[in-house]
């Protein structure tokens, strides 16, 4: 039975609402859908798709592992960091860690569990202890010493200079010299109970809307700085453009298999439970 309105859950940052604003304006042919935009950080939305209750949802890669039972993966809405992504970051005096392998036995920060930021701090720094604070408040869990060191994802990997910190490490930069590839970070997934009908006209709907907001990108834009959280023009636009861009549109050979092979490695490392084939709604 089709859901009416179809939940699209995602998160209130800056690059999802340019990605959805060609449906929030109602801007382009959604074959008939309805959707009801429902806001919430990405652990959250981790959370909720694992208990089955959304729709149509932005997750993080290392949250897929866990869902793939029940969701398949869009073929465009993928935010992929090329050269680029979490920053580890620690204050800087002279007693704070400095590279990745000084975090073993150190407390670090991170916005989540099951967001792809944790896996790949697994991966590079699988000694450090993990301690999970909402991903607003890595940067002040910092400063205070609570921690010896933070993930900083979304807007503070502009900001984190500004806020005085030093970079540890850049854990997209890490990945793609070790790999030659993007880090996936996150996609749209969709249940699969669905149907197959139903699937096609949300990807197909949702394909549109990014191509629509790469074509207005200024109107697009003005729209997201609603959820800038005070970023200036200037840096909104640089971040969005940093993962609404050709691997948003689609993944292409090359994310592909990069998502297969976080996933792949991510089970080597022990952090996933199981071996994980990663499944896409075919393109339209």
């Amino acid at each position: 039975m089709i859901e009416s309105p179809i939940v699209l859950a995602h998160s209130p940052d800056s690059d999802d609402a340019f990605m959805f604003y060609g449906l929030r304006a109602d801007a382009v042919d959604t074959e008939g859908l309805r959707y009801r935009h429902e806001l919430a950080d990405i652990e959250t939305l981790n959370r909720r798709a694992l208990r089955g209750e959304l729709a149509v949802t932005a997750v993080s890669f290392h949250a897929y592992a866990y869902l793939a039972e029940r969701y398949l993966l869009l073929p465009h809405g993928a935010s992929f960091g090329d050269g680029y992504g979490p920053c580890v970051v620690a204050r800087a005096d002279a007693g704070a860690p400095q590279t990745l392998t000084a975090l073993a036995g150190r407390r670090v920060a991170i916005p989540g569990a099951m967001t792809t930021a944790a896996l790949a701090l697994r991966l590079y720094a699988p000694a450090a202890e993990r301690v999970v604070v909402p991903f607003d408040r890595v940067g002040a869990a910092v400063t205070r010493g609570e921690v010896d060191a933070g993930v900083v994802i979304h807007e503070g990997q502009l900001t984190w200079k500004d806020e005085g910190f030093r970079l540890v490490a850049d854990l997209g930069a890490v990945w793609k010299e070790e790999t030659g590839l993007p880090l996936p970070l996150g996609g749209n997934a969709v249940r699969k109970d669905l149907g197959e009908e139903t699937i096609g006209k949300i990807s197909r709907g949702l394909g549109r809307s990014i191509a629509y907001a790469l074509a207005h990108r200024e109107e697009a834009l003005t729209d997201a700085m609603r959820f800038a959280r005070g970023l200036p023009r200037e840096k909104a636009d640089r971040f969005v453009g940093m993962y609404v861009n050709e691997w948003t549109l689609g993944y292409g050979a090359a994310g592909r298999e990069a998502v297969r092979l976080l996933l792949e490695r991510g089970f080597a490392a022990g952090v996933l439970p199981a071996r994980v084939t990663p499944e896409w709604v075919a393109a339209p």
